[in-house]
């Protein structure tokens, strides 16, 4: 019964911050929206992380293969 509540409990503490971390980006801005352009820009961060996902893909499968 214990192990049960304790998982409970656990799962309340992430369903409470992921809400939080979701409404927080409602509230929370860096700067005013520009009326002009609506879209997102694509940074270097964001290409950093997809070239480092590939990058990471491509070590996974070469690490299958070898085995």
């Amino acid at each position: 019964m214990k192990n049960n509540l304790s998982f409970f409990y656990s799962l309340i503490k992430i369903s409470v911050l992921i809400f939080a971390f979701l409404f927080a980006t409602n509230i929370l801005h860096a700067q005013p929206p520009d009326p002009v352009d609506i879209d997102a820009p694509v940074d270097g961060g964001l290409s950093f992380l997809i070239a480092s996902g590939i990058g990471y893909a491509i070590k996974k499968v070469k690490e299958r293969f070898i085995e």
